[in-house]
């Protein structure tokens, strides 16, 4: 044991070869524990400062992401010095120092290596035209060679990744959200098979190739096959086959850079290394040369490396409080894992495979959903060892914590896929491991929220932000923080401290419970809601809130009666505002369907107004660039031809998504465009806690992608299935299956049911998704008050639905018919008349006009204004002070 120095003592020198997250994690928690007497030196190969590796996919997509790990501030300290561009090639253990690839010779008192590990290369031809998918640099060609191919082949690419585990399904999903076609080849017959039995793994791979993906299992590639110029063409199988590539990234495992301990003098008496790489440690992570310590990937501890953030957190902990005199033991790897794949839900954890003698293997199985979920225990059936979720993760969260106890019900209530409701509450004890990345226990979070010296000054943490930096619970993959919300209510509950629901400060009520509120006392002004239950004037959360809920009850013109000064910029617009100022106009073309005259009518309005036009992922065309006082013109001209709004700027019902249906497609059993067409139009202009998206798919195959929406309808030889609480947007979720099989008349009175009941109960801004998971009993609920109606508020549910059908008048109609509305449509107050000229247009590269850039506006000529001259006003926001 190596104890802490005295501050009057010449600091004693850390030196870290590596300057990746464990390298980073060590020296925040020297920091943490205090830097007199010290002083630590990390030197890193690389030109960045230490970046968080598990959110490459981010940067794979995004060039410009910041990755960096903590705050940069923190190598401001004295004691702390980060060399960038500092690669360590050699270890004299003898003179205590380690040399540089530079040519640089830090001496040290203690060595920590955190060396990480190297991306596996292919051993087969070809493989020098590969990828790989490890650093920064890594993902940022494979960005800027997707993007080069795109351009020069004009098509779109196809992107091999050989690796079917947690990093190559990353990868593949990335290139996916790069605009190209994932295809993924694995040696396993199926995906994640370290963390995956076959069941699970068969459920993943209908999931991956539900998206899209093409996925080739069980066989290995042999050659990567280029042309004469170099240019990638496709990867030849073992069996034969050839798959068409025109990029290749491999991503099939690690190893561990251990060339330091290798290249040592006497290496082979002095370290000892594993046999599948990396330098064995022992539990206080210290080698079997005194004074040098391995942590992160490099280490090798009970036979293993494995490249996961926690166990790297854990040792980095661990060195350090070593040096500070501690007697931390590290326990062992966490190997659980969950994917970071968007729409796809996998996580596996504990002894996932049931290898524990006599273990118990509680199974529930829908390969048609692709839903698999297992929990291992021991042969009692009461102590959890372990369990795989995919399709439907919810429980994970729950159960990760309570690995190695007792479980407070049956295994099977767990399994909430099968129906049974959500999981069962479980009261985590206080050393029970709630983020399993920064090893911070439940205890641990507690003694924060009750202020019993988790921190500084031993003040209470009752808000969620101050309580993730105060303890790092949640900081790093993020997958606990649900939980720690959860025992953050929990815990001032008890405390006698009331968890706010409150809209805002100046409204004490929740969403749900002013939505009753008015809707009981028939309000009808944000003053009268203000006058019974607000104070002061109000903000820009609860005044849209307000007006939102009053429109869902009331089908008034959104913007009379003083509701204009409450809405949100594009509701007051009518129209979406882009980045230049401008708007977009967006007409509705229910289910997608249009005439060749009505294309006609958007074309001569986008020709006349020069608009650019873009067709959307909703089946519909959007024209962008049209200033705001050529908003009325441009509407009187859609309206006249037919178009009413399509609502692109509410929080409302923006579009039904349908494929051709029976009556083109050759395989449609369900007429699903007229059905999508009758949906849009009984549902168009209904106000909601959020945009609300709709899908109707002639069959089976599901070309409208309906399970990807708040309402998804998909035909069957019998009627239509119904699925709700599907999402896109940054947290994607699949609808889930409500009723089958149903008649036309069934299906609207179900779908009737279901929105007014979200309109009136989800709290404000939220999903369908998120508002069935917070439900108490979760789709169960649901179904019961939708399809069951156990609460007996079916028919007024209907009944209000029919009020909104029954009232609906489109908003930009209304509007032309009224002068003193159309005043509202201009840039200037005093001058009706005039153009902003503030806004400017240049053609781009594809031959239509975008919004110019600020050094393209500055070259643009601009004449003076004269002195004494009337100076347009420019028309504020009611809101604007």
């Amino acid at each position: 044991m190596t104890g802490q120095t005295s501050s009057t003592q010449t600091p004693r020198r850390i030196v870290v070869a590596g300057g990746g997250p464990a390298a980073h994690r060590f020296a925040d928690a020297m920091h943490a524990r205090g830097l007199d007497g010290w002083h630590v030196t990390v030197l890193t190969e690389e030109a960045h400062l230490p970046y968080d590796r598990v959110a490459l996919s981010k940067a794979l997509t995004d060039s410009d992401v910041d990755l960096t790990l903590g705050t940069a501030s923190m190598w401001d300290h004295d004691a702390l010095a980060l060399k960038t561009g500092e690669r360590v090639i050699r270890i004299d253990h003898a003179a205590k120092a380690v040399e540089t690839a530079a040519g640089n010779t830090y001496e040290y008192d203690e060595l920590v290596v955190a060396t990480g590990s190297d991306a596996a290369r292919l051993p087969i031809p070809g493989s020098e035209l590969t990828h790989v998918y490890r650093t920064l640099e890594d993902v940022w060609s494979i960005n800027k060679a997707i993007a080069g191919l795109k351009e020069k082949l004009g098509r779109r690419v196809n992107a091999v990744t050989i690796g079917g585990g947690l990093l190559g399904l990353e990868s593949a999903a990335g290139t996916e959200q790069l605009g190209a076609t994932p295809i993924v080849i694995n040696g396993s017959p199926w995906l994640m098979n370290t963390q995956l039995d076959e069941g699970a793994g068969q459920a993943l791979g209908r999931l991956i190739e539900a998206k899209g993906f093409t996925v080739h299992g069980g066989v290995f590639p042999s050659e990567v096959l280029s042309d004469d110029d170099g240019q990638v063409t496709g990867v030849l199988m073992a069996d034969g086959r050839i798959i068409d590539a025109d990029i290749v990234i491999v991503a099939i495992g690690v190893k561990p850079r251990d060339e330091l301990f290798r290249a040592a003098e006497g290496a082979e008496q002095q370290f000892q290394l594993g046999q599948r790489g990396g330098v064995v440690i022992s539990d206080d992570c210290s080698t079997e040369v005194p004074g040098i310590w391995a942590i992160g990937e490099v280490a090798n501890f009970g036979g293993m490396c494995l490249g996961l953030v926690a166990p790297a957190n854990t040792m980095a902990e661990i060195v350090a409080d070593r040096l500070h005199g501690g007697e931390a033991t590290f326990p062992g790897f966490d190997t659980a894992t969950k994917l970071k794949l968007s729409g796809v839900d996998v996580a596996s954890f504990g002894d996932a495979f049931a290898k524990t003698e006599h273990s118990l293997e509680i199974v529930y199985a829908d390969p048609a959903r692709g839903v698999y979920q297992k929990i291992v225990t021991t042969d009692d059936a009461k102590t959890l060892l372990g369990g795989i979720f995919v399709g439907d993760a919810a429980p994970y969260t729950s159960l990760r914590p309570l690995l190695g106890r007792e479980l407070s019900a049956e295994p099977g209530a767990y399994l909430t896929a099968a129906g049974g409701g959500d999981a069962p509450d479980t009261e985590l004890p206080d050393d029970a491991i709630l983020c399993s990345c920064n090893n911070v226990a439940a205890g641990t979070i507690r003694d924060a929220i009750n202020g019993c010296g988790a921190c500084d000054g031993n003040a209470p943490v009752q808000e969620l932000g101050g309580l993730k930096g105060c303890t790092r619970a949640g900081t790093s993959c993020g997958s606990c923080v649900p939980m720690l919300k959860k025992l953050l209510e929990t815990e001032l509950t008890k405390s006698g401290v009331e968890v706010s629901k409150a809209l805002c400060e100046h409204i004490e009520l929740s969403r749900q419970e002013l939505f009753e509120t008015i809707r009981v006392l028939e309000l009808t002004s944000f003053e009268e809601v203000m006058a019974r239950y607000g104070t002061g004037a109000g903000c820009d959360i609860c005044k849209p809130t307000v007006a939102n809920i009053l429109a869902s009850q009331n089908s008034a013109y959104v913007l009379d009666a003083g509701r204009g000064t409450l809405q949100d910029t594009n509701d007051r617009a009518l129209a979406n505002m882009q980045k230049d100022g401008t708007y977009s106009v967006v007409p509705r073309i229910a289910g997608g369907e249009i005439t060749p005259k009505k294309l006609g009518v958007i074309a001569a309005v986008a020709e006349k107004y020069n608009l650019y036009t873009k067709i959307t992922g909703g089946q519909r065309i959007d024209m962008f660039g049209a200033r705001l006082e050529q908003l009325p013109e441009i509407w009187k001209e859609l309206v006249d031809a037919g178009f009413e709004s399509g609502q692109a700027y509410g929080k409302s019902l923006r579009t039904v998504k349908s494929c051709v249906g029976s009556t083109w497609c050759r395989f449609g059993v369900q007429d699903s465009v007229a059905m999508a067409i009758q949906l849009e139009l009984r549902y168009r202009g209904l106000r909601s806690p959020h945009k609300l998206k709709m899908g109707v798919s002639g069959c089976a195959r599901e070309c409208a992608e309906a399970r990807g929406k708040d309402v998804g309808v998909i035909a069957t030889a019998d009627g239509w299935n119904l699925y709700v609480g599907g999402n896109g947007g940054a947290t994607p979720a699949h609808a889930q299956l409500l009723a089958k099989d149903l008649d036309d008349e069934t299906l609207l009175k179900y779908i009737d049911r279901y929105f007014m009941y979200y309109i009136r109960t989800a709290d404000r801004l939220q999903r369908t998704a998120r508002w069935q998971e917070e439900l108490d009993g979760g789709i169960k609920h649901v179904e019961d008050v939708v399809v069951k109606d156990t609460l007996g508020i079916a028919e007024d549910l209907e009944a209000a639905m029919a009020r909104h059908v029954d009232t609906y008048v489109d908003e930009w109609a209304d509007t032309l018919k009224d002068p003193e509305r159309l005043r509202r449509f201009r840039s200037f107050v005093n001058a009706p008349d005039q153009k902003d000229d503030s806004i400017t247009f240049v053609p781009d590269e594809r031959g239509q006009m975008r919004p110019a850039t600020t050094e393209e506006k500055a070259l643009a000529a601009q004449e003076p204004v004269l002195i004494g001259a009337s100076i347009p006003v420019r028309a504020r926001d009611e809101n604007e002070v």
